[in-house]
């Protein structure tokens, strides 16, 4: 069982830790250790042996005692098809740089639930299509001729697909050889990062990076005035299909693999721009003491191309009354998690205007498997023998909302059309919309199943706090997501993610009920020791009550050519906007002093009034030349 130890720094007691239902963490279910992963090296070493000439004539490279032109392996998760069981698919891989995309096309099938390693053995193997009983009978198969095998070229050095070296060149011939446009703070930064704290604008936070899961938010307030307790990354999933075995059995839950601890090193001037503050991490996980993690987060004030708001006013005679504008920024607060081949870009973003934004970007490498035609049927060949799987990803946040105070409502507003008789004309008739206000008051009914469209807002609200306008103080959860089922419910692995069910549930705030899911999951979904549904079985009401929003993203992700050598972030990314509605008595990045009023003094407007309260120029690293404006669209 997991034990706690205390007290720190001299520990004089353990005792065992339960979860909700009060049953001890079963010893298959615990994470995969460096030592183990050892271990399974020197299982697979002698367990490749009698496969060391097929995989030189089929690869040009070996596994057992391998010092040169080696393969690797992928192990994949969950480790079995029932609780208890400790048995991994591994794929093996030609190392070179990128080797997530040089499956050679065997997969072993190592049982190491024993705790006694020696009695760790090989049940079963998958070679180009084909399944044998054991190494030794794909062996003989092979040295009697009776085995039909792919022979894989050589990989080019010179080229390699599954490498970052440039190739290629642009139709356009536009420089790439040169710096593309860089993030400038031309007066200094506009916010402050002290320890975990950070404050920019209206916005105060406190920020962590645990290591199961990774990164969270605590106590988020506006000009003082508490938003949420805590906003943080749960869990990630990403779930395969194929026609391998390793492809078949590949469900990653994240939080099993310590996806918090694999932030590693920022790149300045590509994953943070270099401006941008670095802050370090500290984690003890499966080592003998604290390790520092360099540079594992980034905070950066970021220009985002787009007014926060503006208006030009027409005279509608080729001049205007005045423009008005206010830049766009908002500060970000990055952290990334490489779980073997995927990268995910963890992203809040803090705008002016007291919205906040989540956001998840994939990027890395696909997770890919040997092609066979039959591979079709689960993605798309993007190298001569390497099949890209689909898979979908889902993640899972928690949302502890505090708006303006703890005691909350939940509610749905849709549009509702009405079709009424005209006022001021008899006998005619007008379809309008109308609100339509849904009060949600249990936590069935704030749980909202992924294969129904959800309600377009979704409004957590003040129970006896109003704006100055008679509304109830309220803010907002905006989902941006495509995210749909991925097992039928209540299927074996299914209630690993119980939390998949929905995009959004709503539930009453429990000390005991602060995770979705645990570092656990990932080896016993089929009996999770955190079972989300039980959250809201219940029913408990939700008015006037401390509530939490759990909230799901995702998307289908079906590989393409275009993933290699790695997924571009454009068009993959997901997450949710918390906006306040009727939380303030009007926009509150009113009180930037970083907007810009234009007024014509004359009808030509020769003469202007520039009106800013930030100096003239924003300084050389943007433009030399001040501020200027003309508004005017006559004919020349």
């Amino acid at each position: 069982p997991e034990s706690a130890v205390g007290p720190l720094p001299r520990p004089s007691y353990y005792r065992p830790r339960h979860f909700k239902g009060r049953r001890p963490v079963p010893f298959a279910a615990r994470p995969v250790t460096g030592l183990e992963y050892e271990l399974l090296h020197q299982k697979l070493e002698e367990a490749t042996a009698p496969l060391s000439r097929l995989l030189r004539d089929t690869t040009g490279y070996s596994y057992h005692n391998c010092s040169t032109r080696c393969l690797v392996y992928t192990d994949v998760a969950p480790r079995g098809l029932a609780p208890g069981e400790r048995r991994s698919w591994v794929m093996l891989q030609r190392l070179v740089e990128g080797y997530f995309l040089h499956p050679v096309g065997v997969e072993l099938l190592l049982d190491h639930r024993s705790l006694d390693p020696r009695r760790w053995a090989v049940q079963q193997v998958w070679f180009q299509g084909r399944y044998f009983p054991s190494v030794e009978a794909l062996a003989q198969s092979y040295a009697a001729g009776s085995l039909q095998a792919e022979r894989l070229p050589e990989p080019d050095a010179h080229e390699l697909y599954s490498s970052y070296v440039p190739r290629g060149r642009f139709g356009t011939d536009t420089p790439t050889d040169v710096h593309g446009a860089k993030v400038c703070e031309p007066q200094g930064r506009r916010y402050r990062v002290q320890g975990n704290q950070v404050e920019y604008g209206g916005w105060a936070l406190a920020f962590r990076l645990r290591s199961s899961s990774g990164l969270q938010l605590f106590d988020l307030r506006f000009d003082g005035a508490r938003v949420a307790y805590e906003l943080s990354v749960q869990e990630a999933l990403a779930f395969y299909g194929g026609s391998t075995p390793s492809a078949m059995q590949t469900k990653f839950l994240d939080a099993g693999w310590a996806m918090g601890t694999l932030a590693h090193e920022l790149a300045p001037g590509v994953d943070c721009p270099e401006s941008a503050t670095f802050i370090d991490a500290v984690h003890l996980y499966d080592t003998a003491g604290p390790v520092r993690f360099r540079r594992a987060l980034c905070v950066f004030e970021l220009p985002t191309g787009v007014p926060l708001r503006r208006h030009f006013n027409s005279d509608f005679q080729g001049s205007f009354r005045f423009y008005g504008g206010l830049e766009g920024t908002a500060l970000v607060l990055r952290t990334t998690a490489t779980v073997y081949n995927y990268d995910y870009i963890w992203d809040v973003l803090l705008y002016p205007n007291g919205v906040l934004e989540a956001k998840v970007h994939a990027t890395g490498y696909i997770h890919a498997t040997f092609y066979t035609p039959e591979g079709l049927s689960y993605g798309s060949r993007v190298q001569r023998h390497v099949l890209g799987n689909m898979h979908t990803h889902l993640v899972h946040y928690k949302v502890d909302l505090d708006v303006a105070g703890t005691a909350n409502n939940f509610e749905t507003l849709e549009l509702q059309l009405e079709n009424i008789s005209l006022p001021w004309s008899p006998g005619e008739r007008l379809v309008q919309p109308r609100l339509q206000r849904r009060p949600r008051r249990t936590e069935r009914q704030a749980a909202f199943p992924l294969r129904q469209p959800l309600p377009r807002y979704l409004l957590f609200s003040s129970s006896g706090r109003r704006n100055r306008w008679g509304h109830r103080r309220s803010y907002r959860i905006q989902p941006s997501s495509h995210a749909g089922p991925v097992l039928p419910r209540g299927w074996k692995e299914e209630k690993g993610f119980a939390w998949g069910r929905y995009h959004l549930a709503v539930t009453r705030h429990h000390e005991n009920e602060g995770r979705s899911s645990s570092i656990y999951t990932q080896h016993d979904p089929w009996d999770p020791l955190v079972d989300f549904e039980a959250f809201i079985r219940d029913d408990e009401s939700i008015e006037n009550q401390d509530l939490v929003a759990w909230v799901t993203v995702g998307f289908l992700h079906i590989p393409h050519s275009e993933d290699v050598p790695n997924t571009a972030t454009p068009g993959n990314a997901v997450g949710f906007f918390l906006r306040p509605f009727n939380f303030f008595d009007e926009d509150p990045s009113m009180a930037s002093r970083s907007p810009i009023i234009v007024r014509p003094l004359d009808p030509d407007a020769t003469r202007l009034q520039v009106q800013r309260w930030t100096p003239a120029s924003p300084g050389p690293c943007v433009a030399p030349e001040p501020f200027h404006y003309n508004g005017t669209y006559r004919e020349e």
